[in-house]
């Protein structure tokens, strides 16, 4: 059920930096779906709720030892101890997080009237408002790496980008990825940061923005609603409990888990070997291609697959993450060139993505396509 670093093990070197194909693939979608075991498309009610629990354990462990014994422990003792549970705290929401994710795409159970509501409560616990993030990533799926119309990710052209000049040298560099790891994620959400341009105000928050379509705006204001009650629910324990309490139990953890998913997101989506397509080009197909698995080590599994088994994710978005790796095992031999996966250590590669990926530049060969250039 969880791969770790070894579900990619045996794929082939290749240059980071060659291009992968963009030749419309010799299969189809029918040919993907047929190589994957029929069991993967299953959903199991009892499967999900045991992997939904099993977080919430391991959160509620973690939790009860900071809360008795880390925060009783005296100096240095201490400056060891809480960033050691802000990161296994954080890296466990992630999990968490990806779980209810699976809800916003039908995966959690066969119903959906259940995986709204489990998705309402959990996702709204970590401030990350429910509906308003199923419907724009539905939109992301449906136009992946599309430069007209994806949600997520959208790159800069080299005319387009004044700040390149201030960004290509280390130090800008490092500005741009602790804006983007500390900031990325409020700033999506509040501001539409790193997604589609709109008219109007593209807030997650705004029930009435161009996001979203009038069948949705009433799920947009229960989003709302979710995250407000938390908010107000954790203002009155901070009153209760103080809220540097507050800060180091739920606080900091919530950073760290806002930082990884900022991480991943980003690593699937950038790198220096996947095109962008305006719509001269764009398809479906080639644009779900357009992603990268990438390996976590033990993260792999903690994260619940999500990040190393992303191409297969956006081909079948309904399979359940405890399938995933399977699913993409079955696939990787149809999908042969048109596969995208980087084995790079995760601090270097972003690292060289930060670097490598501030924009792209038209094909001269090929128009309508894209790559990021140096």
């Amino acid at each position: 059920m969880g791969a770790g670093g070894r579900m990619n093990e045996t794929a082939t070197k290749r240059d980071v930096f060659k291009h992968v194909p963009v030749e419309k693939p010799p299969f189809g979608i029918a040919d993907l779906k047929k190589a994957i075991p029929p069991h993967c498309f299953k959903r199991s009610l009892s499967t999900s709720f045991y992997y939904l629990i099993r977080d919430l354990c391991a959160i509620f462990s973690l939790y009860y030892i900071a809360n008795n014994y880390i925060y009783h422990l005296p100096q240095p003792f201490s400056f060891l101890a809480w960033p050691a549970y802000w990161i296994l705290q954080g890296s466990i929401m992630v999990g968490l997080w990806n779980i209810v994710h699976d809800c916003g795409h039908h995966g959690f159970s066969d119903y959906p009237w259940l995986d709204d509501t489990i998705g309402l409560i959990f996702h709204s616990l970590v401030l990350t408002p429910y509906f308003s993030f199923k419907y724009s990533h539905r939109t992301h799926h449906a136009n992946t790496s599309s430069l007209e119309k994806d949600e997520n990710w959208v790159p800069k052209l080299k005319n387009d980008t004044w700040f390149v000049e201030v960004l290509m040298n280390p130090v800008g560099n490092l500005m741009m990825l602790a804006f983007r790891l500390v900031f990325g994620y409020p700033g999506y959400f509040m501001f539409n940061l790193h997604g589609r341009i709109y008219k109007g105000f593209p807030s997650h928050f705004n029930p009435l923005g161009p996001i979203f379509n009038d069948s949705e705006r009433a799920q947009i204001w229960l989003s709302d609603a979710g995250v407000v009650a938390v908010l107000y629910g954790l203002y009155r324990i901070g009153n209760k409990t103080g809220f540097q309490w507050l800060l180091y139990m739920y606080g900091y953890p919530l950073v760290v888990m806002c930082m990884f998913f900022m991480l991943f997101t980003y690593l699937n989506h950038n790198h220096p070997s996947v095109a962008h397509y305006d719509s001269r080009e764009w398809d479906w197909l080639r644009g779900a291609l357009a992603t990268v698995d990438r390996d976590y080590g033990i993260l792999n599994t903690i994260f619940h697959d999500e990040p190393n088994a992303h191409v297969v994710h956006h081909l079948f978005s309904a399979i359940p993450h405890y399938h995933i790796v399977e699913a993409t095992q079955a696939v990787k031999p149809v999908l042969g060139e048109y596969y995208n996966y980087d084995d790079t250590p995760i601090f270097k590669a972003i690292v060289r993505e930060t670097k490598n990926c501030l924009f792209i530049e038209e094909d001269p060969e090929k128009k309508g396509i894209y790559w990021f250039s140096k």
